[in-house]
């Protein structure tokens, strides 16, 4: 989501592109999570809900799949940035990839089930795959600048409101 909306601040379509296209990946890589989420709760008993942890859980959403972090934190839109400065959406997204990439190492330290881990392998590829196009796309805004001091001034406000730098 966050992606989907940032898209509209940059004037470059090539580097709005990478950004629709990464943000509709992963609102598949979501599907993916919540697919995986329903077959492991899927006809647990109350005693294997409480066993498992689960239990507060499933009073909240019963078996219906709602996304969360690892410590309970329900999700929340919060989360979600776009900040109208290209050069802090890009680097910002580069570092959610990242933080993304690090919580699927960890999951995979922890899976014992390979219909677990292989989907959660392939997630963690596409995760590095999207901090490289990122990557490609801060590259790309910095060499249309004319300024050497990219880093000083907010390139989608900035150059719009004051044209004669």
């Amino acid at each position: 989501m966050r992606y989907l909306a940032q898209r509209f601040s940059f004037a470059n379509p090539r580097i709005a592109g990478v950004l629709t296209d990464i943000g509709t990946e992963e609102l598949a890589h979501l599907e993916m999570i919540g697919a995986i989420v329903r077959q492991l709760t899927r006809g647990l008993s109350a005693k294997e809900l409480e066993a498992s942890g689960f239990a507060p859980y499933y009073i909240d959403h019963t078996a219906g799949v709602w996304p969360q972090a690892a410590g309970g934190v329900p999700f929340s839109a919060t989360e979600f940035q776009s900040s109208g400065d290209a050069i802090a959406d890009l680097v910002e997204d580069m570092a959610a990839e990242q933080k993304a990439r690090k919580t699927y190492d960890n999951i995979l330290r922890l899976a014992k089930d390979q219909e677990v881990a292989d989907p959660i392998r392939f997630l963690r590829e596409r995760e590095i795959v999207h901090f490289q196009r990122f990557g490609e796309a801060l590259r790309l805004l910095q060499e249309e600048l004319d300024s050497k001091n990219y880093y000083a001034f907010n390139p989608n406000f900035d150059c719009m409101q004051n044209t004669t730098r």
